[in-house]
Order: structure tokens, then C-alpha cells, then sequence
């Protein structure tokens, strides 16, 4: 699509404005460009550049900035990845040298995060088959139920079910008795499977209830099946793409906080191969049209189980942060896995 001429403009001006946060002009790519090009011979380029659309002229100045088109061919096509410093590379290890799993993924998102000043970001592994504890129901008022669940790791679930009718506190415990003396101690994919099964041999008065007991007991086991951990969300707002419109930034921080979006472009990179990067409004979340987000795979013994990234403005220093991301994620990947085998 473009010559070489063209591609030498276009990677001059996105690099420079990465570097410098303002639009670059004519005189700024005559001099940066290392091309013996005319001012009129540019101009025209960059009208050509802006016409395909992979740059943007902003109302009040005559230079112009990249636009969300214009940074992908730069990433896809005409980026130099620059190698991490044996020092950071170090301090990585340093850093991830930990016997718990939980505290080696909390590190690897501070340490992108640190190292990038943007928001560091892990995807953590799928928990193993949740075992079920203890199931109790609690009457609340007339038809409203609070379902209780326990797991064998003591992590505590609380749904409230919503009724067709009012049930005796005799029938929610005769409920309560029959889960726990039939399926205490068994994984939730077994409960689920043998509860759908048994309902007709269930008491008929008590059929709803376990229905919707069993119901609400699905979401709250998926929903605690996956989560990621964050860090240095607060380097965001040093930003001036974020600090200058308070209006997306707080956009940007109920994103974090009600996670159900962001999980769901986790999960679609995480289902893909090698190092992802969604920029502005590739990731089809309206908080994150002016970000970008990078993330690599990390593994366990061979096996993809999470993710590391970084969520930062769409003018990142991209040849940085990418291998940051990616030797986090070795780096985690190799730690994780010498912890199953030790």
C-alpha cells in the first residue's frame, strides 16, 4: 500500500510524536526522516498518509498525529523491537523468585507496571475443580433466600435467590441437610451434573428452589473461576491524554473495578497465539478507545494458563513495552513451572 518513501515518513512522525506528545510538522519530518525531500514533496505524502487514513490533522495545529489505523501498520509493519537491558532483565528475576504462586503473578503485575509507568495487568490461572464445602439456605423475607456457599479452600459465595413462593424455615433446612449429606465434598462440576439429574427424584415442593439454588450456584463458581490482578492504575493519571478529560479517566477506573468487560478481552487474548496488542478500538470496549493494550501468554509446564499485559495510551513507546511484556511473561512462565516440579 505504501512506498518506502511514504513508510519512512509515516514511522518518522508516529516515533517522534511517541516521543515528544505533539504534532509533528513538515520541518520536524524534513530533519528526522534522514530524506533529502522537499517541504512541498512531504506535505503531499502526508496528505496521501492522512487521505488512507492512518494520520489525523487536530484542529489547532498544523502538524499532524497518528490515528489508531496509522499506529497498527507502524506496530504490524514498522516497528523495530528494541532488547530489554540485561539489568531489567535482572531485576525481573529478582523479583520473580518467589514459592508462592499467588505472590510470583501479584510481582509480574507490579513489575510491568513499574517498568512501563503504565497499568500492569496478570490474567491468573483457572482455579481447579472448586470443591463444595458446605451449601446452606438462609430465609431472608418472604421470597428472597440467601444461598450460602463454602468451598474446600474456605473462599465464602453469597447469592440471593428470588422465589415464586414463600419457603418454611423446615423446608429450607430439609434443603440444606440434603445438598450437604449427598454432595459435601464433591467438585461443582459433579454437584451440577448429579443435581440436574436427581430433580425429579427431589420433593416436587422443592424442585424451584434447587433449580434456582444450582443456578446461582453456576455463576458464582464461574465468575470466581478466573481473575486478574492489576497494578499502577495510578500511573494513568500522570498521563495528559488521561488527566487532560477526567470524564474518560473515570471511565477508564470503573472499567477496572467492574472487570466483567476487560475479563472478556482477557479471555479472547488469551485464547490467541503469542504476543496480542488491541489498539484504541480494536478492543471493542468504549472505556479503551484511546489505549492500547499488550499481552503475552505465560505458561506452566508447557501449558498456556494466563497472561501478562499492559494497558497504557495508544502513544506507548511500543518497542519498549512489548519486550518488557513478553520476558515478564517467560520470566513468570519459568518460575511457575519450577515451583509444580520442585
Amino acid at each position: 500500500m505504501l512506498n518506502e518513501r511514504s513508510k519512512t515518513l509515516l514511522k518518522t512522525l508516529i516515533e517522534h510524536y511517541i516521543a515528544e506528545g505533539q504534532p509533528v510538522g513538515s520541518r520536524a519530518l524534513s530533519k528526522f526522516s534522514g530524506l533529502d525531500l522537499s517541504a512541498a514533496t512531504i506535505r503531499n505524502v502526508m496528505a496521501d498518509l492522512e487521505e488512507l487514513g492512518f494520520i489525523a490533522s487536530p484542529h489547532t495545529s498544523a502538524g499532524r498525529v497518528p490515528t489508531s489505523r496509522g499506529y497498527r501498520f507502524f506496530v504490524d509493519s514498522l516497528l523495530t523491537i528494541q532488547p530489554l537491558e540485561s539489568e531489567k532483565i535482572h531485576a525481573i528475576k529478582d523479583h520473580l523468585h518467589f514459592s508462592q504462586p499467588q505472590r510470583l503473578i501479584n510481582n509480574a503485575s507490579f513489575l510491568v507496571s513499574e517498568l512501563t509507568r503504565f497499568a500492569g495487568i496478570v490474567l491468573t490461572p483457572r482455579k481447579a475443580q472448586v470443591r463444595i464445602r458446605h451449601i446452606e439456605f438462609m430465609g431472608l423475607s418472604e421470597k428472597r433466600i440467601l444461598l450460602i456457599l463454602v468451598t474446600e479452600d474456605g473462599d465464602v459465595q453469597n447469592r440471593i435467590l428470588f422465589t415464586d413462593r414463600p419457603y418454611s424455615p423446615a423446608e429450607l433446612a430439609f434443603a440444606t441437610n440434603y445438598l450437604n449429606q449427598n454432595y459435601a465434598a464433591r467438585d461443582f462440576d459433579y454437584i451440577r451434573r448429579c443435581v440436574t439429574d436427581d430433580l425429579i427424584k427431589i420433593r416436587a415442593d422443592l424442585q424451584d428452589l434447587m433449580a434456582a439454588a444450582l443456578s446461582a450456584s453456576d455463576e458464582a463458581m464461574r465468575e470466581d473461576e478466573r481473575q486478574y490482578v492489576i497494578s499502577g492504575e495510578h500511573n494513568l493519571l500522570g498521563i495528559e491524554e488521561f488527566s487532560s478529560d477526567m470524564k474518560r479517566l473515570r471511565e477508564l477506573f470503573d472499567l477496572f473495578e467492574q472487570r466483567t468487560a476487560l475479563m472478556r478481552l482477557l479471555d479472547v487474548s488469551h485464547r490467541a497465539e503469542g504476543i496480542q496488542i488491541f489498539i484504541g478500538g480494536e478492543s471493542g470496549i468504549a472505556p479503551l478507545d484511546e489505549c492500547s493494550v499488550v499481552t503475552a501468554p505465560y505458561e506452566v509446564d508447557g501449558q498456556v494458563v494466563g497472561l501478562v499485559g499492559v494497558i497504557g495510551p495508544t502513544r506507548m513507546a511500543y518497542e519498549r513495552v512489548i519486550p518488557i511484556v513478553d520476558i515478564t511473561a517467560r520470566l513468570l512462565s519459568s518460575s511457575l513451572s519450577h515451583q509444580t516440579s520442585s
